[in-house]
């Protein structure tokens, strides 16, 4: 039996991980949609939905799916353009809401692709829901000339809060407990620092180490 699902899809930063599985043995892969997929306009004429069918005939071929093999596929929208394409090519499919084993191993896939990108393991650990938009909006705007080309641009709240004003100074702090989300380093006591201010959805405040 083979599951796919997608990981990513929500996150601001990076494009979509695409896993399949064959339950049985665990065999497992993956590729990703490009980030590319997600500027304005081909976010717009939604050409990540064709994509993914490309990717998960790559992944057919790789984990060599017979037609008459059980195949679950997430419900979700990303994989609406997939099922009819496996329709037309007469699988086995059912879509259905997945969970394991393929839903923690892509979880983890995607977030050691967000590592690969630059996002902190410690932010990605201890940060309750990272991939929150302004969670990571946050973490954007820490290092923004940078980190922008990074972002799913076509979304319609990226063009809201994607080109904020920011006030940038700098601040002595005597307790710290922050991390430098530039760097990705802790900050220590009794250290002058560089401060960001913004306001998204509220305001907000970005500490990074002075020469960061």
């Amino acid at each position: 039996m083979i599951q796919i699902d997608d990981a990513g899809s929500g996150s601001l930063v990076g494009g979509t991980c695409i896993g399949a599985m064959r339950v049985e043995t665990g065999e497992f892969y993956y590729d990703i949609i490009p980030i590319k997929y997600y500027s304005k306009e081909n976010f717009k004429s939604k050409h990540y939905l064709d994509y993914v069918v490309t990717i998960v005939k790559k992944l057919f071929k790789k984990l060599d799916v017979d037609k008459n093999e059980k195949i679950l596929v997430c419900r979700g929208y990303m994989f609406d353009n997939l099922r009819k394409w496996l329709n037309s090519q007469n699988y086995n499919y059912e879509s259905v809401s997945i969970g394991e084993p393929l839903q923690t191993k892509i979880e983890t896939t995607f977030e050691e692709y967000m590592i690969k990108l630059g996002l902190p393991i410690t932010f990605i650990r201890y940060t309750k829901y990272p991939f929150h938009f302004h969670k990571i909006l946050k973490w954007v705007y820490a290092d923004y000339e940078n980190r922008c080309h990074l972002c799913k641009t076509g979304w319609k709240s990226w063009q809201k809060y994607g080109n904020l004003k920011t006030e940038v100074s700098t601040q002595f702090l005597n307790k710290s407990n922050f991390v430098c989300l530039k760097c990705g380093n802790s900050i220590p006591n009794n250290s002058i620092v560089k401060v960001i201010k913004y306001t998204s959805n509220k305001p907000t405040t970005i500490f990074l180490h002075k020469n960061c």
